[in-house]
């Protein structure tokens, strides 16, 4: 069988307008026939569900670029690995999948579509369970961590630094998922704010958000001494080696902490790149890491930190929400830049940069960012 993108994509198409329904009919159909699989997973499905379609999604619009999704599919492998997902249970998740597709595009469904559909989760499969695979004599499935530092810098917001009990090999701009002893099988996506050091500690900025379980943990019940458990590093949002542009890099909230990690790297690696760092919040209050970005930029006079306040009409800095404030300056067409934060700003971040020339080659997003 061979792949046929352009019918999983129409028959897709009509599974995404009710995708709340579909997921949970997904869900019903894989526990009510392999009801031993209903405890890998967590007690609340709620997000569970949001990652799924997520996942489905990209990797359906990706069909047509099969080296971007060979890369997300083995990482995807990978991280499959904490869970006790061995190579059966792809094949449960499947009849699950084509079953729950089969029935939300019914009025188009036909046995061409139904082999084009096979095809594309067997080949996603086959990545999946091959990357697991040599992935076991090599890496550990997830990784113990000591919090070795614990900083409030906002009533909602905290740096944490991790020391991992085995080196965490990963690459500035990635994230990795956090269990905690509170909330067992519950993982959540925090990136890793540093780029790789010699002592392997890592640092997280969190955010607790409402009906956060993770990230609410991490701010009020965690303390220096405590274990917590890490998944795989994930993510491409990660510097261009040997570029010779400049670059720009907008960052909203804790989507600071990604780019903090990429203009690190930048700056180890010896290149001298003019970087402009936008970094954005709601109050001047919650610009937690201003501190350490102004040391940073006094020892490399490379970089230019603007700090961005939108809803604080008395801060005297610049003021603004940043997806408008990025178009404030010159072209940014012959940068490379880098988006992370809020899903909201990021897209319209995006969508601005593209609009005044931007190529989107050369605008990195990071595909997850923080508590979901």
């Amino acid at each position: 069988m061979s792949l046929n993108p352009r019918l999983v994509k129409e028959s897709f198409s009509l599974v995404e307008p009710v995708a709340a329904k579909a997921t949970a009919y997904f869900y019903g159909r894989l526990f009510a026939e392999n009801p031993h699989l209903r405890s890998m997973f967590p007690p609340a499905m709620n997000v569970q569900r949001d990652r799924l379609f997520s996942a489905l999604t990209r990797i359906v619009w990706s069909l047509d670029s099969p080296d971007g999704m060979a890369a997300h599919l083995g990482q995807l492998g990978r991280d499959h690995r904490k869970y006790g997902v061995v190579a059966e249970h792809y094949t449960a998740v499947g009849n699950a999948l084509l079953a729950t597709i089969r029935r939300f595009a019914a009025d188009v469904w036909n046995d061409e579509i139904e082999a084009a559909w096979v095809a594309a989760y067997s080949a996603a499969a086959n990545l999946m369970i091959g990357s697991a695979e040599s992935d076991s004599g090599v890496s550990p499935a997830w990784w113990l961590a000591e919090v070795v530092d614990h900083e409030l810098r906002h009533r909602d917001i905290a740096v944490i630094t991790l020391r991992p009990t085995q080196r965490l090999p990963y690459t500035p701009g990635q994230y990795v998922t956090v269990q905690t002893a509170r909330w067992p099988r519950v993982w959540r996506t925090f990136s890793i704010a540093n780029a790789p050091r010699p002592d392997n500690m890592i640092k997280l900025h969190v955010r607790s958000v409402p009906g956060g379980w993770v990230s609410t943990t991490l701010i009020r019940h965690t303390r220096i001494g405590d274990t917590l458990m890490l998944g795989p590093p994930m993510g491409s949002m990660t510097p261009r080696e040997h570029s010779p542009r400049d670059v720009l890099c907008v960052a909203g909230g804790t989507g600071l902490a990604p780019l903090k990690a990429i203009v690190e790297s930048i700056i180890a690696s010896g290149r001298r790149p003019n970087i402009h760092l936008l970094y954005g919040a709601r109050t001047s209050g919650e610009l937690y890491d201003l501190p350490d970005l102004i040391r940073m930029q006094s020892s490399f006079p490379w970089l230019r930190v603007l700090p961005v306040v939108s809803d604080e009409p008395g801060y005297e800095g610049m003021r603004g929400h940043l997806p408008e404030v990025t178009q404030r300056f010159h072209s940014w067409s012959e940068h490379d830049v880098y988006v992370c934060g809020p899903s909201s700003m990021v897209n319209e971040t995006v969508r601005r940069l593209q609009s005044d020339g931007v190529p989107p080659a050369r605008i990195h997003r990071d595909a997850v960012h923080g508590e979901r």
